[in-house]
This record gives C-alpha cells, structure tokens and sequence, in this order.
C-alpha cells in the first residue's frame, strides 16, 4: 500500500513529514465552511494569505481544502478584477482593491499546474486571473511600481516585488493556455527594473524585514546584487537561534518572515543559511502542528518598553499564514535532498517564465537593447 505521507515533503533532523501533514491538517481546521482561511479563526481573510493557505495545504496532502479555498477566490472577486482588502465571515470589512493579494492568485493557479497537472483546474481559474492581472497592470505608475490601490497614490516595494512573481506565474499560465499577454509583460518589464534599481522611488517602509528581503524573494533582484541586499541589513534583522525580526526597533521575531527569508535564500542557493533559519523558528510549533506568529523577547541586549510583553508568544493566536509560510520552505527545502513536491519550485523561480525583458523605460535608464547595442560598439 502507499504510504499516505511518500509526497508529502519534510526536512530530515527539522520537520517530519508527519509533522508537515498535521500542520496543513491544522491550516485546513480554521477553514471557514464557505472555503475562505482566515488569518486565524474568527479573523479577517485576505486573498494573498488565503492563497499561500490553499499553496500549503495542496502541498501538505489536504487537496479538498486548497481547491474548496481555490473556489472562494472568483466569489470574491469583483467585475474590475480587484478583491476587497478584508472579508470578515463573509463580510467585506475592508472595501479597498489591493494590487497585491488581486494578483497572487496567479501564483496559487501556477502552483496547483505544477503539482497536479490538471489542465481544467487552470482553465477553470484562468478568467479569474487574467480578470486580476489586467487590473493590477492598470495601476501601473510612470515609474514602474504599481499603485497599492486605486485612491492611494503609492507603490509598496514588498508587494510590488510579489507582483512581479505573480506576472510570471501569470505568463506562464497565459503560455500554457496559449493566451499571449504582451501587456503583462510589458508591465513585467518596467516593475523589474523598478525593484532592481529605483527602490528608493517606492513608499519608504525600511523598517519592516519585508522591504529588506521580498524583492530578491520575488526574483526581481537576484545573483551578486541579491546577496548584497542581503547583507546589508543581515545583522539589523536576524536574531541567531529565534529567527528574524519583523520591524527592525522590535525585540520581536515573526516565524512566517522568517521562512520567507529561508526561501529567498534557497532561491540564491544558500541552503546553509535557509535550514538554520528554518531550524531556528522551531521554537514557534506547538499544539497540533499549529504555529504561533512569534515571540517578543528580552534578552538583555535589547529594550522592552515598561509595561510591554516579555519573553512570550505575541500576539497570543496561531496563525494560518505562519504555518503555511513554514510548509512551502520546508517544500523548497526538501528538494536539496528528495524530498518535495514539484511545486517546490515556485518562489525559486526555475518553473516560471523567464524575467521580463526591460523595454521603454520612462526613467532615463538604458533600456536592456541599449545596453546590448553599447557592449556591442565597445567590443
């Protein structure tokens, strides 16, 4: 007989694949009965973390739960392509269109492809992406970040650099349909450069560990330039043995950015690093394969304000998207050995379609073809 768990990735000496079985099973237990996954039960759902949900249970043998998630995102969406900010039991709470989580369904559809092969799930999905895509691509700025929403005038480069993985995702699923879209790519092209060399140009949230390390995360900066962001803000980040810090002044150490950062750095083949960082968030599991979203500690080295929490789980909730951010790393993870899913690819970028070509650009910079014509003068 099979064994239930042969598919199912873990790291050895990290996380079984037991372990990782009864963490999607936990992820699937605060479903809603409509398939929305809220943060945690009671909580709001946003589209971006319900996807990452869906991803994680998909990979963690609960493939009923992902697709009924799957199935709530069309039911939410609404005719321009966007999906509200926040949908509370149902209710939407927060009105506003987001770029980002109206895009990342992209990456879920793209994901299921890789895992499941089933051509009529994609086909199923794909007018609900494409409808999201060709909004996000509307909010384009001259500059090339896509506006955070349609009333707010700025560009977030966190969600900006999951944009650009979701574009991918999106021209990949356009290729596999044989539905070209030139105007995504084109997108594609001015964003990439835009989170290579105009971060400045987006809304300043350097504090946040996000802005640090999603665009080499989302594939937009990658190789020597990569690692150098990396560095750069390593030690304002990293807290050895507990993982890293959500806002760069907080004694505060998040497990689903930490498992973020595990990825980017698998992504640069720096598996060394990932699997200590994965390893070192351990500390967060508990009950039932739940995860707590972090911990606020003192340590002596740093300053917990009179009256704050100290060395406790903070806030007090297990959250879906912590546990869903540690299944798709120990899925990346695992390939090093054998041990992962055929989606566990997906945010190394090797099953997307290639980078975007850098074309028309508004800034001033040579385009990628001026650059080719100057190199081949000189030589």
């Amino acid at each position: 007989m099979t064994d239930p768990l042969a598919r199912i990735p873990y790291v050895d000496g990290i996380i079984s694949a037991a372990q990782v079985a009864e963490t999607a099973a936990s992820i699937a237990a605060m479903q809603e009965d409509c398939g929305s996954v809220p943060w945690t039960t009671g909580e709001h759902t946003d589209v971006w973390n319900h996807v990452e949900a869906a991803m994680a249970m998909l990979v963690g043998g609960q493939v009923e739960a992902a697709e009924r998630a799957y199935a709530w995102v069309p039911t939410v969406q609404r005719a321009d392509g966007s999906v509200p900010m926040k949908i509370v039991n149902g209710v939407v709470e927060d009105p506003r269109g987001e770029v980002n989580m109206s895009a990342y369904l992209a990456v879920g559809v793209w994901h299921h492809w890789l895992v499941r092969r089933d051509v009529r799930f994609v086909q199923q999905y794909w007018p609900t992406v494409r409808s999201a895509l060709d909004w996000v691509v509307s909010q384009q700025l001259p500059f090339g970040g896509i506006n955070w929403t349609p009333t707010e005038s700025f560009a977030l480069l966190a969600g900006c650099s999951s944009i650009y993985h979701s574009l991918r995702a999106g021209v990949a699923l356009a290729d596999l349909l044989d539905d070209p879209q030139p105007e995504w790519e084109l997108a594609g092209g001015r964003l990439g450069h835009a989170l290579r060399e105009h971060r400045d140009l987006f809304a300043d949230k350097s504090t946040y560990s996000m802005d640090w390390y999603y665009p080499v995360l989302g594939g937009a900066v990658r190789g020597r330039d990569a690692l150098e962001v990396l560095e750069a803000r390593w030690d304002a980040f990293v807290v050895p043995g507990m993982g890293i810090r959500c806002v760069d002044t907080n004694p505060w150490v998040t497990g689903a950015e930490t498992c973020e950062l595990a990825m980017a750095l698998d992504g640069l083949g720096d598996h060394r690093r990932a699997l200590t960082l994965l390893g070192d968030m351990q500390h967060l599991r508990g009950e039932d394969g739940r995860y707590w979203t972090g911990w606020v500690y003192g340590d002596g080295s740093t300053v917990v304000p009179e009256g704050e929490p100290r060395d406790v789980y903070w806030p007090v909730e297990c959250t879906t998207y912590t546990a869903a951010a540690v299944i798709l790393a120990v899925d990346a993870l695992g390939e090093v050995a054998g041990h992962s899913t055929a989606g566990s690819g997906i945010y190394r970028g090797t099953s997307l379609a290639p980078h975007f070509t850098e074309l028309a650009l508004e800034c001033g910079c040579p385009s990628a073809d001026d650059l080719s014509r100057l190199a081949g003068g000189a030589a």
